[in-house]
C-alpha cells in the first residue's frame, strides 16, 4: 500500500510539474503580437476633429469609455466624462467575469507612448502586454486606415484629463486563458476607401461600427454566421431583456422595405439636441444601442452603411425585441 501511494505521489507531482511548465510557456507565449511601434502621430487640428467624430459617431469609443446617462432612452453619454471610463460589464448582463471600461483621458494615459496606445486599439493588448477582452471592438479597429487610427489617436490625446482610477476586471476560467489567443499578431490597416464605391466604403464604415457585433447572434461566445447580421443577440436589462434588429434586407424582418431615406432618418431622428429623447425608468424598455451617438453620424456614411447592408443575404428572423421580467 505504501508503494501504490508513493507511485501516486510522484505522479501527481509529475503532472503538477507538467502544469506548471505548460502555464509558463502559455504566459511567455501569448498574446503572441508585435512590440509597440516607435511610431509618434503629429497632432493637428484636422485629425483631432476627424478622430472626434469617429470616436463619437462611428467607432463610438466614448460610448463605453464615458459615463452613459441611463434615466434617458438609449443612455447617452454625459458630456463632461468623455473618456472617463469606469463603467461596468458584468455578470448580471451577461458577461463571463467582471469588465470595466478604461480611462482614456490623458490622465490615466500620459505615459503611454503612441506605439502602445497604437497596439492597444489594433492588437487589443495593453502597455503592460496583457490582452483586452474582444467586448472593446479591436478586431474590427485592426483594420482602421492609418489615417482613422492616427485621427482617433490624437482626440484621445486632446482629451480634458479626468482623475478616476478604474477597478481591475477579472474574466472566468477558462476564457481567462483563450483571451490571450485572440489579439492580432499585427495592425493589418486598411487602404484608403473610395467614398466613389458606396459599398465599398459602406463595409469599411460598418466594420469600423462594428454593426456586425451587435447584430449577430452568439452561442458561448461563438457567433452564429448562417445568422451574420440577422439581430436577435440579448442584452439584459434590469427590467428585462432587448435584442438587436435584423439588419440583412429580408423584407418581412429586416431592412429590405426600408428606404435609404428612412434608414439615414431613423437615426437622425435620435440627435440629443433635438430634445426628442425620451426619459426612462430603470425596469422600462431600453437599448444598448448608442442611438444619440450615431446620430451625429454623416449623412454620407449612414448611407453607405445601408448600401452596404442591402448587398447581404437577406435572412428570415423575426425578432422579439423587448421580453419584460416578470
Amino acid at each position: 500500500m505504501k508503494k501504490f501511494f508513493k507511485i501516486l505521489a510522484y505522479l501527481l507531482g509529475g503532472a503538477a510539474v507538467l502544469v506548471i511548465a505548460f502555464l509558463i510557456y502559455f504566459n511567455s507565449s501569448y498574446p503572441n503580437v508585435d512590440p509597440p511601434s516607435n511610431e509618434k502621430v503629429e497632432i493637428t487640428p484636422a485629425r483631432i476633429a476627424r478622430g472626434e467624430y469617429l470616436a463619437k459617431h462611428v467607432t463610438v469609443c466614448m460610448d463605453c469609455h464615458s459615463t452613459r446617462d441611463w434615466s434617458k432612452f438609449s443612455g447617452p453619454p454625459v458630456a463632461e466624462t468623455w473618456g472617463k471610463g469606469g463603467d461596468k460589464f458584468g455578470e448580471e448582463m451577461g458577461f463571463p467575469g467582471t469588465l470595466y471600461a478604461k480611462n482614456i483621458t490623458p490622465a490615466s494615459l500620459s505615459n503611454w507612448s503612441d506605439g502602445e496606445l497604437i497596439r492597444a486599439i489594433t492588437c487589443g493588448v495593453n502597455k503592460n502586454g496583457n490582452a483586452f477582452f474582444p467586448l472593446m471592438p479591436y478586431l474590427n479597429y485592426n483594420g482602421l486606415t492609418k489615417e482613422d487610427l492616427y485621427s482617433i489617436v490624437a482626440y484621445i490625446r486632446s482629451l480634458k484629463p479626468i482623475e478616476n482610477k478604474v477597478p481591475e476586471g477579472s474574466l472566468d476560467f477558462p476564457l481567462n486563458f483563450i483571451v490571450k489567443t485572440l489579439p492580432p499578431h499585427s495592425y493589418n490597416p486598411s487602404p484608403e476607401p473610395d467614398k466613389n464605391d458606396p459599398v465599398k466604403y459602406g463595409e469599411y464604415v460598418t466594420k469600423m461600427a462594428a454593426c456586425f457585433d451587435c447584430h449577430t447572434q452568439s452561442v458561448k461566445g461563438e457567433y452564429i454566421m448562417e445568422k451574420a447580421f440577422a439581430g436577435g443577440a440579448e442584452f439584459n436589462f434590469p427590467g428585462g431583456v432587448v435584442r438587436s434588429a435584423n439588419l440583412t434586407p429580408e423584407k418581412n424582418t429586416g431592412l429590405g422595405s426600408w428606404t435609404k431615406e428612412e434608414f439615414i432618418a431613423r437615426f437622425k431622428a435620435m440627435d440629443p439636441d433635438s430634445n426628442q429623447i425620451p426619459s426612462v425608468n430603470m425596469t422600462d424598455f431600453n437599448t444598448a444601442m448608442p442611438w444619440t451617438m450615431y446620430a451625429g453620424m454623416s449623412r454620407e456614411d449612414l448611407g453607405a452603411i445601408y448600401d452596404y447592408l442591402h448587398t447581404l443575404k437577406p435572412i428570415y428572423n423575426s425578432v422579439v425585441k423587448w421580453t419584460p421580467n416578470k
